[in-house]
């Protein structure tokens, strides 16, 4: 066999050296559980003691939480359905998320930067409510408001960027389909025969 048949072969097998670090992000979610039930008794304590600013702030860190927790599935599942291989044990199941398997790369992202976009939302939201009775506004909240609007215009640049991409495909299509009919490829209609009449 040839050289390249083995390199080949390794480099694609080279694809499972990503299934490690998606059980990683397992652990990960297991971690971001761990903090929500801290957060999650936090909030009780202030539901009993504090006043209302301070259950939503707590309120509000619990929903970051989970968002940061439905971006990290997000990744998993995409990420090793894109990567490294299908997940066949969900394939037939009932459970099966209806987007696992229909989001690609360019989907991928736009997920994640709509997963940041809510969560950085959610982080201002706790400067706004803590804000409350001052006056000037710290530089931290303003770093967070440049960071948020960074986020919102690089979605926007994403979602641009895609629409052309799927035009150009659209317009790849066409052209072959175009150049398939020139060429012969589409089959035309046989023209029919008219009876020709003979003289008497």
């Amino acid at each position: 066999m040839k050289i390249s048949h083995y390199l080949e072969k390794i480099l694609f097998q080279s694809r499972w050296i990503l299934a490690p670090l998606y059980l990683g992000l397992v652990g990960v979610l297991g971690l971001v559980l761990y903090r929500f039930v801290a957060e999650f008794v936090n909030l009780v304590g202030k539901t009993v003691n504090g006043n209302s600013s301070d259950f939503i702030l707590e309120l509000l860190a619990l929903l970051d939480l989970v968002l940061l927790a439905n971006l990290i599935l997000i990744v998993i599942f995409a990420g090793y359905e894109n990567f490294v291989s299908r997940i066949e044990e969900a394939h037939d199941s009932v459970d099966r998320p209806h987007w696992m398997g229909t989001i690609d790369f360019s989907g991928l992202k736009m997920k994640l930067i709509g997963s940041l976009v809510a969560i950085s939302v959610i982080e201002l939201l706790k400067d706004f409510i803590a804000l409350k009775g001052v006056e000037k506004v710290g530089e931290g909240t303003i770093y967070r408001i440049v960071i948020h609007l960074v986020f919102v215009v690089s979605g926007v640049l994403f979602a641009v960027m895609d629409y052309i991409g799927d035009l150009h495909k659209s317009e790849v299509k066409l052209l072959k389909k175009l150049a398939k009919a020139e060429t012969g490829g589409v089959k035309k209609p046989a023209a029919t025969k008219r009876p020709v009449r003979t003289k008497s």
